[in-house]
């Protein structure tokens, strides 16, 4: 596994911060937000997306549905990355995105991290 690169933006005092990583197997992601999560302490989400030669995975990690994860894997599977896992840790600011910032605010990250 290999840390690509990173991203942050802030929408409304939340905080969204983007990991790509290069990834040689499934076992790796565990091990990543294992990782992220120890790093990101008060963290309120952490949804990710990864592709892994004919795989695909995603999650929301509890926002609400097709906000998050969808967003990710998109932007993977736009670029054509294939063995990469993108997270994306959110810090909530206290005022709620709704669902359609929600999306922008995951796709703009993940984009970044791209970059």
């Amino acid at each position: 596994m290999k840390l690509i690169n990173t991203s942050f933006i802030e929408e409304k005092k939340s905080k969204f911060y983007g990991y790509i990583y290069e990834i040689n197997n499934l076992e790796e992601i565990k091990i990543i937000l294992d990782s992220l999560k120890k790093d990101h302490k008060n963290f309120k989400h952490a949804p990710y997306a990864y592709k892994f030669n004919n795989t695909a995975g995603k999650t929301d990690d509890k926002e609400p549905n097709n906000t998050a994860g969808i967003q990710i894997l998109n932007v993977l599977i736009r670029n054509n990355l294939n063995n990469h896992l993108i997270v994306i840790i959110r810090y909530y600011g206290g005022i709620k995105l709704g669902a359609s910032l929600l999306l922008r605010s995951y796709n703009k990250a993940a984009n970044l991290c791209i970059k």
